[in-house]
Formats: C-alpha cells, sequence, structure tokens
C-alpha cells in the first residue's frame, strides 16, 4: 500500500490510495511465505469513462513491480461495487477542501 501512495490520477492531486480507488490487494503465496509473491490488485477509477485508466494502472504495476520479493503483478480494473466520494480519505477531504 506504501507503494501505491506514490501513484496519482493527472487530475486529481491526492495518491490513488487516500482517493478510495485500491479495492484489495492479494499475495500469493501469502507474505509469510519467503518465496517472490505474485500481486493482484483489484481497483477502480473514479469514472468509468476515465481517460487515464490506462495509465494510472500501468504505474501501479509498474511501483509494485520494483519492490523486492515480488513475482509479478496483475491489476484488475473494476467498476463494481462504483466508486463514490465516500471512498475518500481524511487526508484526501481535507486537501480537496470537502471537509
Amino acid at each position: 500500500m506504501n507503494a501505491l501512495t506514490e501513484c496519482y490520477d493527472p487530475e486529481i492531486p491526492v495518491n490513488i490510495v487516500d482517493l478510495g480507488l485500491i479495492y484489495d490487494v492479494r499475495l500469493n503465496p501469502p507474505d509469510t511465505s519467503p518465496d517472490p509473491q505474485d500481486v493482484e490488485i483489484e481497483m477502480t477509477m473514479t469514472s468509468p469513462g476515465c481517460p487515464s485508466h490506462v495509465g494510472i494502472s500501468e504505474d501501479v504495476r509498474r511501483k509494485v513491480q520494483a519492490l523486492p520479493g515480488v513475482k509479478s503483478v496483475n491489476v484488475n480494473v473494476v467498476w463494481t461495487p462504483p466508486w463514490s466520494p465516500e471512498r475518500l480519505s481524511a487526508a484526501a477531504r481535507q486537501k480537496l477542501g470537502i471537509e
């Protein structure tokens, strides 16, 4: 998750973790194993028509792939459940002036 805080939607000055775009991160084998891990990330975008979805997904893949102990990374963009502003972290709300 720390590596993902370095990924941004180019139109929003908040990282994708604080935006609430990351739905799930799975490790195989589990992180208790000393073997290199396959990482599966399930994420969404703020809207289905997001023109940056390919670039954001590739940035996520590159940042996680660069971590030690990672064998492969698969990023799945999903639309269910749809993203909504309720997923924003407190830090994101403050930065965007929502609260």
